[in-house]
């Protein structure tokens, strides 16, 4: 496992394709030139849909704290273009049973800028919240969808699905943190949601989508970057 005893690198921007994008501490990926904010796997309704199907009670302010920090990085950062990597509902009766407030808090965050919503597998068909549903969309040479797939060797791809995490060791304490996975082809984000896990970068089920060149970008307070061999 790797230390967290080096200064912490803190890297404004990265390379993807021929843009350069930033990782945001928050999960959130930012493209400057662009103004175009994307966020992966908000998952809102999850309190919700667990208590619908199995009787648990999480503490049901994760769609409130979701929605809090995605406004702090719209506020941030005045974005033309929100875009949605899916999974933003745990599945498609949480969509539709958002509290007044909630969706309320939805709609103004819709109406501020252009919208799209990327289809997910657990909210795979369009919703009634304005903006825009798509299956994929493509851009400037890069190619926002839910799920990472088969590429040709001249694309570039960007998605979330997985919920990407990583540990380091700090003082003795293994710290857990959700990372953004990329290498020349394939940028993947972290699950911006509350209540969401993830899966180890070091898991078997990323070699196969990701280079040995691959690195992760743990974010928190302050976002860090490691090669992703070192999480193995």
């Amino acid at each position: 496992m790797p230390t967290d005893q080096s200064p912490p690198v803190t890297p404004a921007q990265l390379t993807f394709g021929t843009h350069l994008l930033e990782p945001r501490p928050s999960g959130a990926l930012w493209w400057p030139e662009e103004r175009l904010l994307c966020v992966a796997d908000l998952h809102l309704g999850k309190a919700e849909r667990v208590a619908r199907r199995t009787g648990s009670l999480l503490p049901p302010y994760d769609t409130q704290e979701t929605l809090a920090r995605l406004e702090g990085e719209i506020r941030a950062l005045h974005p033309r273009c929100v875009i949605c990597l899916g999974d933003s509902f745990d599945d498609m009766t949480s969509a539709s049973t958002l509290s007044e407030t909630d969706r309320a808090r939805l709609d103004h965050l819709v109406s501020v800028c252009e919208w799209i919503w990327i289809s997910g597998n657990h909210d795979p068909n369009p919703v009634d919240l304005g903006g825009r549903a798509q299956e994929e969309f493509a851009h400037a040479g890069l190619r926002f969808r839910h799920i990472a797939t088969e590429l040709r060797p001249d694309e570039a791809e960007i998605s979330g699905h997985y919920h990407p995490k990583a540990q380091l060791c700090h003082l003795g304490r293994r710290i857990t943190r959700p990372c953004f996975l990329s290498d020349r082809h394939r940028l993947m984000l972290p699950a911006f949601g509350c209540y969401t896990g993830g899966l180890d970068a070091g898991d078997a089920v990323f070699d196969r989508l990701l280079s040995a060149e691959a690195r992760a970008w743990l974010t928190g307070p302050r976002l860090r970057a490691l090669p992703r061999k070192a999480l193995l």
